[in-house]
């Protein structure tokens, strides 16, 4: 009973169930009629208002084409109307409103540039010609106030102050760099320079503005003009008032060489102060004017510089190609130095291809400074080696060729290092080979000693010879352990050179008192050799002691007059030489004057014969090598 009642339950709800669906479906399809109905509708009325909008757009494009043809020829009309207000104030110049001036000459650009581009516009010739005139005219007014604002600022820079700013430390004036330019570089500078102020800070922002203007209306090569002619001629007037002279090699070769070295030196100062100062503030300035004008900028500066660069270069030339003497070789060396050293900032402030030429000149120089030094160097070598001179020095003390190439000598070590990379060619040598300078240093000593021996065959007295090379190798020998030259020919070579004084001082000894000592031997006869017998049994005879004490006296007194007029001017060394002499003679003297005076006490003439004590004789000997005129008397 219970499930039978379940079912029919079920089967009641699956009725109702059937029946909703009918009916939703019947509503379903009444809706699906009522849609279509208004779809056909709202179709018909599209169809209707099509025409409607295809006039309101063709209104509101009408409208809008409308609007901007308005715009457009209020634009024209402006144009057409730019000439007319912008006139006065071109035709006027900048005079005291060079904004006012510019900012209308902008327009006035603008101006030809619109009617450039709209030719087809009726009246637009006349306006752009109208334009052009008055943009021409206003662009030479701009030119004139350019050039003389320019002219007006552009003054020679003050020589002392120029001095001033750039000190001469050192030979060259130590490791100086130069400013850094507009576009922030500085090279390889160490030190920078505060560069001198060429034209008004205030002014220059004024320069740019007309420079661009100018530039940009095409008349970019008046304005080249105009500023190449005005600070070329300035910097030049700065280089001729700080002491730049343009000489030719004429002019230099009819030149006093003690006023040539004084050009010399001050060139140097010159060529420092210009790369260093004048030219980096000269590139500075043109930096900043043609701010981002270029390739003008570059060009300008070039132009600019040129003709300077080459007024302190020619002299550089004129020197190096001038006649070639050993006293130039330190100024050769002075120029070449410099130049080596401003290289660099050569190359930094002419950076350019427009000055590559200036570039060029610059490297010629030096090339040409470092050949003519080279060359004047084995010229010296030369000229030691073939040295003729025929008169000899008197008192046989040093020669003036000796103590003129040892000073020389010693100069060059001051170069040493720009020596050593001029004779290897650049090339280093290896460490265990001696340096060019020291190995050139050998040869010259060896020529020079070559020549001098020369030079001793010209005195007949062969101890003068002797005392001559003693002095000259002596002098060489003190010199270079006082110099650097030590280190450089090294202590063998010192060695070597004493033990060659040693000998001339011996041999000099030997042949200026040889036959003195042979008075004051035991085997001299009254002929210069001993006899045998006599009649106080002595074995000499007395009047063979006579004449040995007569013979010795007069052979001193002739030594003495002749050698107190030669000199030895190193006092240790003419004292060891006095010294070496009395410490043979004085003994020998002494025993003699022991073993025979006594022969010839009685003798009422034993003042003819002995004439000298022994104190008379280093009194004596202490007198010598003074170099005391014949007039002197004897002290």
């Amino acid at each position: 009973m219970g499930a039978a009642s379940e079912v029919e339950i079920l089967r009641a709800r699956a009725q109702f169930m059937r029946e909703s669906l009918g009916k939703s479906q019947s509503v379903t399809e009444t809706m699906i009629s009522i849609l279509g109905s208004f779809d056909n509708r709202l179709s018909s009325l599209e169809t209707a208002m099509r025409p409607t909008q295809v006039r309101t757009h063709a209104f509101r494009k009408a409208h809008e084409n409308i609007d901007n043809t308005l715009k457009a020829a209020e634009s024209v009309l402006t144009q057409f109307d730019v000439s007319r207000q912008v006139e006065n104030k071109v035709l006027n110049g900048p005079n005291n409103d060079l904004g006012g001036f510019l900012a209308a000459v902008d327009q006035l650009q603008h101006n030809v540039e619109f009617f450039t581009q709209n030719r087809s516009l009726k009246a637009s010739d006349g306006a752009l010609n109208h334009a052009r005139n008055l943009l021409n005219k206003g662009m030479n007014r701009l030119a004139d106030e350019f050039k003389a604002l320019l002219t007006q600022q552009s003054k020679p820079v003050d020589s002392a102050r120029l001095q001033e700013m750039i000190p001469n430390s050192g030979k060259h004036g130590g490791n100086l760099g130069v400013e850094g330019r507009a576009d922030g570089s500085n090279g390889n500078a160490k030190v920078p320079l505060d560069l001198p102020v060429l034209v008004s800070p205030r002014v220059v922002p004024q320069l740019r503005e007309m420079a661009q203007r100018l530039v940009a209306a095409g008349y970019h090569t008046q304005c080249l003009k105009i500023y190449r002619d005005v600070r070329a001629s300035t910097l030049e007037q700065s280089l001729r008032t700080l002491g730049v002279e343009k000489l030719s090699k004429e002019d230099v070769q009819k030149m006093q060489w003690e006023a040539l070295e004084v050009k010399i030196g001050s060139w140097i100062q010159y060529m420092r102060i210009s790369v260093k100062l004048l030219f980096a503030a000269e590139r500075k300035l043109c930096d900043q004017i043609w701010y981002h004008l270029d390739p003008h900028r570059e060009k300008c500066f070039a132009d600019v510089a040129d003709s300077s660069v080459h007024m302190l270069l020619s002299f550089g030339e004129a020197i190096a190609r001038s006649k070639k003497s050993p006293e130039k070789l330190f100024v050769l060396l002075d120029m070449y130095e410099t130049m080596h050293d401003l290289l660099p900032e050569i190359e930094i402030v002419f950076s350019s291809t427009s000055a590559t030429g200036i570039r060029q000149a610059a490297q010629d120089l030096i090339h040409r400074l470092a050949q003519t030094a080279k060359d004047t160097f084995g010229d010296f070598e030369d000229a030691v080696s073939t040295d003729a001179t025929k008169t000899p020095v008197l008192d046989g003390t040093v020669h003036p060729l000796t103590s003129y190439v040892i000073n020389y000598v010693k100069f060059l070590f001051d170069y040493q290092k720009t020596l050593n990379h001029l004779l290897e060619g650049g090339q280093p040598q290896p460490g265990d080979i001696p340096s060019p300078l020291a190995a050139a240093t050998m040869r010259i000593m060896f020529v020079l000693q070559t020549n001098l021996d020369g030079k001793s065959k010209l005195y007949r007295d062969p101890a003068l010879t002797q005392l001559f090379l003693m002095n000259n190798i002596h002098y060489m020998v003190r010199s270079v352990r006082k110099s650097e030259a030590k280190d450089l020919l090294g202590d063998d070579w010192v060695q070597r050179q004493r033990r060659i004084v040693q000998q001339h001082a011996n041999t000099y000894q030997r042949a200026a008192w040889g036959k003195a000592l042979s008075y004051l031997s035991g085997s001299a006869s009254s002929s210069g050799q001993l006899s045998g017998g006599s009649s106080d049994g002595s074995g000499i005879s007395k009047s063979a002691i006579k004449e040995r004490f007569k013979n010795f006296s007069l052979l001193l007194e002739e030594l003495y007059n002749r050698q107190t007029q030669w000199t030895i001017p190193d006092t240790e060394l003419r004292e060891a030489v006095r010294l070496a002499v009395a410490e043979v003679l004085l003994p020998a003297y002494r025993s003699f004057l022991k073993r025979y005076s006594s022969i010839i006490e009685s003798d009422r003439s034993k003042g003819k014969y002995i004439r000298y004590t022994p104190e008379d004789l280093e009194r004596m000997l202490g007198e010598f090598f003074e170099g005391k005129s014949r007039a002197e008397p004897r002290r």
